[in-house]
């Protein structure tokens, strides 16, 4: 009787293909690139948007306050609120409560 040996060559190319076959399914989910990547990038994407439209309006306020304080435009009761409150002014006639 003739013993029949398996071959090697096939059970190194099916371990060979299994072994490569599981990293690059691991890379997909899990790598730089992967799904789970990709779903905290888009949430982080999401995040910054929600920020950027916060700057915007703060922007906004910023560049209208700014306007209104210009050689050009002079809003005296914004320019007497800045006073008050940075310079820590009050007009004779008021009466301060703290």
């Amino acid at each position: 009787m003739k013993r029949t040996r398996p071959a090697i060559g096939a059970l190194f190319y099916f371990g060979t293909s299994l072994v490569l076959a599981l990293y690059f399914t691991f890379s997909a989910v899990q790598g730089a690139f992967g799904l789970f990547n990709r779903v905290q990038v888009e949430a982080e994407i999401v995040d910054l948007r929600i920020e950027r439209d916060r700057l915007e309006v703060t922007l906004a306020e910023l560049q209208n306050r700014t306007r209104r304080l210009s050689d050009d435009y002079l809003d005296l009761d914004l320019l007497d609120e800045r006073a008050r409150d940075v310079l820590g002014l009050a007009r004779p006639d008021e009466i301060m409560i703290r």
